[in-house]
């Protein structure tokens, strides 16, 4: 007898349909698998037959072979449980094959019939929404992950007898748990910007940086704020859309190390100087996970004491910086994961810290100091819009300023909300979003600015004082000063603002 059900194989963030079909024939008792299962896969057979049996639905006494479609597709984890379960019961004649057509099934058998929470549910569901699936049945454990997906109905299940019993099977039901899933949305608290005590200048320059989404490196002697100003970060950054949520979201549910909640703030991701690369990028023997710089995807990247960072580490966040992607390749395929995020460095001005001002309570030598931030590489602070020199806090300013007295996140937040409306009206049709995002290309013929005011910048590049990839980082940085302070299009001001943000000599 022969019966189908419908999986989805994740690899990254893509999926494909699988068929579950099974056969039942009158050969000796056995229970097969077939088309390429990994070991989690292959112990299916013993989870579904016990489940099986403990809720009252035995399997016959026969041959029962396992085919997942296509074969040639290698297929891992516990997520097929439930499909194998439902394929394997509709050819033993509980209900018809029909039933469960055009339904897809992704969830874990613990071996009493419960249905146990997997990865990458949020993940599994978007990708058979694009795929055309108009059903997912899933463990009703996940559910709190795809309430917010339109689209597609999505059914959870406590236990393999609820879903029996709802495709037409007289068998006693275990109850449902209840539950609520509004107590799975994050509540997120962040400081406010107007905690930061002596910055001023660092605080405009991250209202900057979080117009156009630019990239900022701060140097600093210790305490003087560094981290305080990254945290804040993500307050002042514009709330993410329901979609955009949601993407960001279905990367999480494929991490391990990240449970799933719901949060339109933006992610900020600020992982310990000793983060090996594999954790930053992602990966996997053969089914790759996301790493820190996917999981910060729509936020902020943060690395303090960034030339503690091992080099390849730091090397290898130059292209994802440029693509806006991380691709993992091994050898079943390239798993693709997004990455468009903002990389906030921060860093001492020597390895004691204390080289500020007239240095003389530094302990370093010259040459300490000079290889210390060297190692953040030119072609990777090539990258970097915004460099920011913090002072140390004295007395003064700290028992002069009043608590309330600097700009508010929420003030902060809305003058960037204003300047990103203007850059996405002149963006839109375009497929960029914020101002460093735009190719250099199309800022230098659809947004092409006057000779008059570029020719101090056109005259650093022909002195080769800045790259050509410094050159167009100045135009968007530019673009961004215009839409913050109202202007249509920048002015010789933003563009010599924007070239003393790079550290660049006009």
């Amino acid at each position: 007898m022969l019966a189908k059900a419908l999986s989805v194989s994740l690899f990254g963030l893509a999926g494909r349909i699988i068929e579950v079909e099974t056969d039942i024939s009158s050969n000796l008792p056995a229970f097969v698998l077939v088309g390429l299962p990994d070991a989690s896969i292959n112990e299916a057979a013993a989870r579904v037959r016990a489940a099986a049996t403990n809720s009252k639905l035995p399997l016959p006494g026969r041959r029962i072979t396992v085919n997942l479609s296509p074969a040639s597709v290698p297929k891992q984890g516990s997520s097929f449980d439930l499909s194998i379960a439902v394929s394997v019961l509709a050819a033993s004649g509980y209900f018809a094959s029909s039933r469960v057509e055009g339904t897809v099934f992704f969830g874990e058998l613990a071996l009493d019939g419960r249905i146990k929470p997997v990865l990458g549910v949020l993940a599994a569901v978007v990708a058979a929404k694009q795929l055309g699936i108009s059903k997912v049945v899933i463990p009703a454990a996940n559910l709190g992950e795809v309430h917010r997906i339109s689209g597609v109905t999505v059914v959870g299940y406590d236990h393999l007898t609820q879903l029996v019993a709802d495709l037409g099977v007289e068998v006693p039901v275990i109850a449902a748990e209840p539950r609520s899933f509004e107590t799975e949305i994050a509540k997120n608290e962040i400081g406010c910007f107007s905690e930061v005590v002596g910055q001023e200048d660092a605080v405009s320059a991250m209202k900057l940086a979080a117009v156009g989404g630019h990239h900022v490196l701060m140097v600093g002697p210790p305490g003087a704020g560094k981290t305080m100003l990254a945290s804040r970060l993500p307050g002042i950054l514009p709330r993410l859309s329901e979609d955009q949520a949601i993407e960001v979201g279905a990367i999480r549910s494929l991490s391990k190390q990240n449970p799933f909640e719901y949060s339109e703030l933006p992610p900020i991701q600020s992982p310990h100087h000793t983060a090996s690369l594999a954790s930053m990028v992602g990966g996997g023997s053969a089914q790759p996970k996301p790493g820190l710089i996917s999981l910060a995807h729509r936020g902020v990247l943060f690395l303090d004491e960034a030339p503690e960072f091992q080099s390849p580490v730091l090397e290898a966040l130059r292209q994802p910086l440029e693509s806006g992607q991380i691709t993992i390749s091994r050898a079943s395929g390239q798993a693709v994961f997004p990455a468009k995020f903002q990389l906030v460095l921060a860093a001492n001005p020597c390895p004691c810290g204390f080289a500020v001002g007239s240095g003389k309570d530094c302990t370093c030598s010259s040459s300490s100091r000079m290889r210390y931030l060297a190692k953040i590489s030119g072609p990777l602070s090539d990258r970097i819009d915004l460099r920011i020199q913090l002072n140390p806090v004295n007395a003064a300013l700290v028992t002069a300023q009043h608590p309330s007295a600097g700009e508010r996140s929420s003030d902060l937040q809305l003058q960037v909300t204003q300047a990103r409306a203007a850059s996405s009206e002149r963006l839109k049709g375009t497929p960029w979003l914020l101002n460093s995002e735009v190719a250099g290309s199309y800022l230098r013929r659809e947004l092409r600015l006057s000779k008059s005011i570029t020719k101090q910048l056109d005259y650093a590049l022909d002195q080769r004082l800045i790259s050509m990839r410094g050159y167009d980082r100045c135009l968007k940085l530019a673009w961004s000063i215009a839409d913050l302070t109202g202007r249509n299009t920048p002015n010789l001001e933003d563009i010599s603002l924007a070239a003393f943000y790079r550290g660049s000599e006009l």
